[in-house]
């Protein structure tokens, strides 16, 4: 799953800019998800006294609200990005906010002094409401909407890139940096996104239920060691040839 991120201060343009995308990238046939990162104390994802909060409130750590028109899962507490990432399934996410998230951004911004804040090397373009002015941009694209939508679409389609695990920097930084640090790397074109150590170029895969989990690599250091050691002990065994394991788990 491709990702890009949309940021920028309040009544900037970014849920404009987010239609824009959406609508484009759905009209060519992608699936698209979307991430609203709202930061409001009065925001909250269920209603205090509704059932669905009840159960919450009696210490369940997931609840689904599974209505007529649409289903929505609750947890309560903000999850990271490397936590929501797994509930998706698209071709294209786009997130709203989140501006440290590990993608290529557009910013959108009212005035030069939120650019300058703002851009850095994950910037792919501009948009909101500077765009509506004569403001050019020495190196970055400023897409005017509506007028801009399908280049804006073709840039989202060139630039971005399938999202980066955007794991805990403490657990995984073989690459040299951080997710946020590669991603930059590869929006400017210093990486490519294979570089990434964490799931471009596993030794050790581990899928549970046929879906692959990500392991950070001195997690893998430790399944993959523990396990040579336990095959070193047995007779039979072909060295250097690759090892697969099941286990089946009885309910």
């Amino acid at each position: 799953m491709k990702a890009i991120a949309v940021i920028g201060y309040h009544h900037t343009g970014k849920t404009t800019t987010v239609m824009s995308i959406v609508q484009a990238l759905t009209a060519k046939g992608y699936k698209v998800a979307t991430i609203k990162d709202i930061h409001s104390d009065k925001y909250r994802a269920d209603t205090a006294g509704k059932n669905s909060a009840l159960h919450v409130e009696a210490g369940s750590i997931q609840t689904v609200a599974k209505g007529l028109y649409d289903t929505a899962i609750i947890y309560p507490k903000p999850l990271p990005l490397n936590e929501i990432l797994p509930h998706i399934v698209a071709d294209y996410l786009i997130i709203e906010g989140m501006k440290d998230a590990p993608v290529p951004k557009l910013v959108c911004a009212e005035s030069t002094d939120q650019l300058d804040e703002l851009i850095d090397d994950t910037c792919i373009g501009i948009c909101g409401l500077i765009a509506n002015t004569p403001y050019t941009h020495p190196s970055l694209p400023v897409f005017r909407l509506p007028q801009g939508a399908s280049a804006l679409c073709e840039r989202v389609l060139s630039t971005s890139f399938e999202i980066l695990p955007a794991s805990d920097p403490e657990c995984c930084s073989r690459c040299g940096g951080t997710c946020y640090e590669m991603a930059a790397a590869i929006v400017q074109g210093r990486k490519s996104r294979s570089d990434c150590v964490l799931d471009g170029k596993n030794s050790l895969i581990l899928k549970v239920g046929g879906k692959e989990v990500v392991i950070v690599p001195f997690v893998q250091d430790i399944l993959r060691d523990n396990i040579l050691a336990v095959l070193n002990n047995l007779r039979d065994i072909e060295p250097g040839k690759d090892i697969e394991i099941k286990l089946h788990i009885q309910p």
